[in-house]
């Protein structure tokens, strides 16, 4: 578990194989609950690769000096992507 907001990540191996391969974060908000916004790609053994970008919103909450993920919402493609950005740009 993360200590701080910035040591926060997705990235996971699992047997010396890299799973998760974190691309990029963004903090949404700071505090004993934060949010964080990621791009990264998973492993997919069909593949013997990672498969496309993919997205993810998770919230954090620090309890007894650690972050630990509350919740999580994926976006699984670049179409839901855009879909989600141009209906938050007609609502604001």
């Amino acid at each position: 578990m993360a200590e701080t907001i910035d040591e926060i990540t997705i990235k996971y191996e699992e047997d010396g194989q890299l799973i998760v391969d974190e691309l990029d974060k963004e903090i949404l908000t700071r505090g004993a609950w934060t949010t964080i916004i990621f791009k990264y790609r998973q492993w997919e053994n069909k593949l013997e690769d990672f498969g496309t970008e993919k997205f993810t919103i998770r919230r954090y909450r620090k309890m007894k000096g650690e972050y630990k993920q509350q919740s999580k919402f994926n976006i699984s493609n670049k179409e839901q992507a855009e879909k989600i950005v141009s209906t938050l740009n007609r609502w604001i």
